[in-house]
């Protein structure tokens, strides 16, 4: 198995991504966790670009321990000599000179002839040489260059000490046989080129970055440039998780292997994500909401019965908490046979078919059918209340300056008592969750929150998505609504009355139901 690097620019090239700037404080955050994760290079910014950034690759020089530490710059002296005073704390380090060849950027941004940017690209490696040993040289657009002088550009940085040469898809332009077969001539026709690493970099903007970059693998490259989420400028850049995956899952085929621990993938593109504020795309691969999870009853009849059927990745392996099975309209018997039993409960033939019936009538009304929707059937069909609690009535005082209130109004289901509870907070959220809290018998922690526009116009709704920590477990809540803090209350509800059940703090309730249900 060749070992493949990777080397992480989200904070570099994926900070580029419009509204994704991060201060010092998150990059270095992300930074120790993508030390974690097991990348091998991390470009934590751009040093001359603002002292915000500076500062934060001087930091992480000092703080992150175990990965090489680089250094970006373009082919200027004073971008250099950030770059080297920036990283000069680093465990291990090396400098990534960027300049650009291809005859568009020569002509219409750098203005400059073929024979000046030859020069240029000499004189600025031999100098970052100086100060660093391992000295990576991008030829900028090398994909719409040309082989003639990509060649002489390469041979010129490699005389000068350069000891990785990175050939970027920098517009997203190459198809993967192409970029494969770019770096085969490179290697079999560039003087030097069996003395350095070579890397590859590419942009997503056909949608081809991991398909180009595992091309370049086959080829022999032995580096490849990666963000969490692809972010970066425009479409993105090859994708972190989905290429370590690729890697991962087609080892064998490809003859290769990183050194990612891939149960921490998904803290860090959370992470990165939350911190960027990008969301997610529902069907990203590997992170995304969809990515294993399923609601086609063919599927999850197979599932059920061998994870395989449907799944060549196993999502406990990636730190992923998911539902593997999701209920909609196309849902079967077995799957919500198999929710139900999850439960804690067994159905008769009968009741099972009583239930099937209500809930193909709900899931043709909504997309999917929640659990503590689920739970309102299957308590319908048996006669007996199986959520701990109920949230009755919620309102909300809000405005421009001051505290929020809430007042809500909570019915314990074990006893019928109704409790109304009030909870001021700096934000509408927070107030709510205050005074819900009250009536709960075990601590609960709010943890997180993601919020949807499912419809536009006057009468759109929203789901909210709520994450709640107690004893050490993650629960989740969902719910839709018009009102979008009656869509948070509702789910968190939701995800604490799982909290309530699985700790077993309202077992009165739960031996009445287990007798109705069986």
């Amino acid at each position: 198995m060749r070992r493949i690097h990777l080397f992480d620019t989200t904070l570099r090239d994926g900070e580029q991504a419009p509204g994704a700037s991060l201060n010092p404080e998150q990059k270095i955050v992300i930074a120790k966790q993508l030390a974690q994760l097991g990348v091998d290079i991390i470009e934590p910014g751009f040093p001359i670009s603002s002292p915000g950034d500076f500062m934060a690759v001087q930091r992480i020089s000092r703080e992150v321990q175990g990965v090489e530490i680089c250094g970006f710059a373009r082919s200027v002296k004073e971008d250099i000599d950030a770059a080297v005073r920036a990283t000069e704390a680093a465990e291990r380090r090396r400098l990534h000179l960027f300049l650009s060849s291809s005859n568009i950027h020569l002509d219409f941004q750098l203005r400059k002839s073929r024979e000046q940017v030859i020069q240029i690209a000499r004189s600025m490696v031999a100098y970052a040489k100086r100060f660093v040993d391992r000295i990576e040289f991008s030829p900028m657009d090398a994909t719409r260059t040309g082989d003639e002088f990509l060649f002489e550009i390469i041979e010129a940085v490699i005389a000068e000490g350069a000891t990785i040469i990175n050939i970027p898809d920098t517009v997203g332009y190459a198809l993967p046989e192409e970029y494969g077969a770019l770096f085969t001539r490179v290697m079999k026709n560039v003087r030097g080129s069996s003395q350095v690493e070579f890397s590859a970099h590419c942009h997503n903007d056909l949608g081809l970055a991991v398909a180009n970059s595992l091309a370049a693998i086959r080829a022999g490259v032995t580096q490849v440039e990666v963000t969490v989420n692809g972010v970066g400028e425009r479409a993105g850049n090859c994708s972190l998780e989905e290429l370590a995956m690729a890697i991962e899952t087609r080892k064998e085929a490809l003859g290769a292997e990183t050194g990612i621990r891939t149960e921490h993938i998904y803290s860090v593109s959370q992470k990165v994500s939350r911190a960027m504020s990008f969301p997610i795309a529902f069907n990203k691969p590997v992170v995304g909401r969809n990515a294993f999870q399923h609601e086609a009853g063919i599927h999850q009849d197979g599932l059920l019965k061998n994870r395989n059927t449907y799944e060549i990745m196993d999502p406990d392996r990636l730190g992923i908490p998911r539902s593997m099975i999701i209920l909609g309209k196309h849902s079967g018997r077995h799957a919500i046979k198999h929710r139900v039993s999850q439960f804690g409960m067994e159905l008769t033939d009968d009741q099972m078919e009583v239930l099937y019936t209500r809930f193909k009538e709900l899931a043709d009304q909504q997309k999917i059918v929640q659990d503590h929707q689920l739970m309102g059937l299957v308590g319908s069909t048996v006669n007996a209340v199986l959520e701990p609690y109920t949230l009755v009535h919620a309102q909300v005082l809000t405005g421009t300056t001051g505290h929020r209130m809430a007042s809500c109004t909570i019915t314990n289901n074990a006893t019928g008592e109704q409790r109304i509870c009030s909870g001021t907070g700096e934000a509408p959220v927070e107030a709510l969750v205050a005074g819900m809290r009250q009536v709960l018998p075990i601590q609960v922690e709010f943890d997180d929150l993601e919020l949807y526009s499912l419809s536009s116009g006057e009468e759109a709704s929203g789901e909210a998505i709520v994450t709640v920590k107690a004893g050490g477990k993650s629960y989740r809540g969902v719910s839709e609504h018009r009102d979008v803090l009656m869509a948070v209350a509702q789910a968190f509800m939701a995800a604490c009355n799982q909290a309530v059940r699985e700790q077993g703090a309202f077992s009165e309730t739960t031996e009445g139901v287990s007798a109705a249900g069986h």
